[in-house]
Parts: structure tokens; C-alpha cells; sequence
């Protein structure tokens, strides 16, 4: 028997704050400054979804501990100007929230500061506050099933009963490996491909959300 949905754990970066393309850029800028020059599509290949911690190994893999904490540092500095000129929420997100009944929380490969950057940059953080987790807190970051299932556990529902909003090749994998359905939004730098896939719907704009959801609830 299939279960309905009871609860609906949302990824930050690309699902609520419109920040991967940002994450994008400025990946591109310091790899190219690495003397790695790659493009926006191989960025989202390789970087987004992951963790710091992730991105951090991969960079210091090809250029070393001292250029990988470098990498870091200037990627958040860089980050961090960048949402403050002008982060928004993703397109028809605040209101897709003001229509669900069902109990939300996030659960992101960002740290918790960034996500208090971003979602409070947002008017975001208030309606998720004491219900944010980050890949910070478990041993394996996405594709890794265990960020969803720490958030499932600490929400007190089962991993079945669980539904991913999710806009990245990882975090739909993720999904997918802690038993939990998922929805792919396409609407950002991830092509929808890359999310398509068992027990995940692709979609492309988030005003369709709450009917997405209602429906596994029929």
C-alpha cells in the first residue's frame, strides 16, 4: 500500500532561494581562476547539489589542500555579495508555501549559515526556523541517502510518508536512495533529464506545487 504524504522536506539552494545560478557564476570565475576553466553545464554537473565538503575533496584533488580552503573562502565571500545584492525567493515559491496544509521542512547541502543567510536574506528562514537541516550533520551529503532520512527522523515520519523537492541530479538520487518519492524542478539550472527518473515527477514551474502534492494524496 502506497502511504500519502506527511511531510514535504524542501532542498534550499534552486528550490526556495533562487541562488544556483548565482553558485554557478561564481563556481565558473574561481575555477577558471584555478586555471579550470569549465562551463555553466559542467559546473551543474560537477558542483551543485553537493555538499561543501564535496566541492572542497574535488577541488583539492586536482589543486591542493591550501588552493581548495582558498576556493572556499573566496566562494563564500563572493556567495555572500552577491545574495545580499539581490537574492530572491524562487519564481511562484512563497506562494506554492501559503497554499500547502502539510508539515515542510528543509534539508540542504549548505551550511546552516549560508541557509540563515539566504532564507532570512528571503523573509524565508521564519517558516522553516527549527526545521532546517544541513549536510552538515550527517557522515555522507547527497547523493547519499542520509541527509533525507536524518530530517525524516527528526520530523518523526516515516521515510515513505516523505516527499523531496528537489532541483539537482544528487538530491534527486538522494531521494530515490531513502525510499522517498520526489518531485524534480526543472525550472532552474538543472535540465530536467537529469532529474527524471523512478518515483520522481519533473516540473517547471513552482505554482504547480501544491497540486503536485494533492495528488499523491487522492
Amino acid at each position: 500500500m502506497i502511504k500519502p504524504i506527511d511531510l514535504v522536506i524542501f532542498d534550499c539552494d534552486g528550490v526556495l532561494v533562487d541562488s544556483e545560478v548565482i553558485a554557478v557564476r561564481v563556481v565558473a570565475r574561481l575555477t577558471a581562476e584555478l586555471g579550470w576553466p569549465l562551463s555553466e553545464a559542467e559546473v551543474v554537473e560537477r558542483f551543485v547539489g553537493r555538499s561543501e565538503a564535496a566541492n572542497h575533496a574535488m577541488v583539492a584533488e586536482r589543486f591542493g589542500e591550501a588552493a581548495a580552503t582558498l576556493f572556499d573562502e573566496r566562494f563564500r565571500a563572493l556567495h555572500a555579495e552577491a545574495v545580499d545584492a539581490g537574492l530572491t525567493p524562487v519564481d511562484g515559491l512563497p506562494e506554492a508555501l501559503d497554499a500547502l496544509a502539510l508539515p515542510t521542512c528543509v534539508a540542504s547541502s549548505g551550511t546552516h549559515a549560508k541557509m540563515r543567510h539566504t532564507l532570512g536574506r528571503t523573509g524565508l528562514y521564519g517558516r522553516f526556523e527549527g526545521r532546517i537541516f544541513s549536510a552538515t550533520e550527517v557522515g555522507r551529503g547527497k547523493p547519499a541517502p542520509d541527509l533525507f532520512l536524518h530530517a525524516a527522523k527528526a520530523m518523526g515520519v516515516d521515510p515513505a510518508a516523505c516527499l523531496v523537492v528537489e532541483d539537482s541530479g544528487p538530491g534527486v538520487l538522494a531521494a530515490r536512495a531513502a525510499g522517498m518519492r520526489a518531485l524534480g524542478y526543472a525550472g532552474g539550472v538543472t535540465a530536467a533529464e537529469r532529474l527524471a527518473g523512478p518515483d520522481t515527477v519533473v516540473f517547471h514551474d513552482m505554482r504547480q506545487l501544491p497540486a503536485l502534492i494533492a495528488a499523491y494524496q487522492s
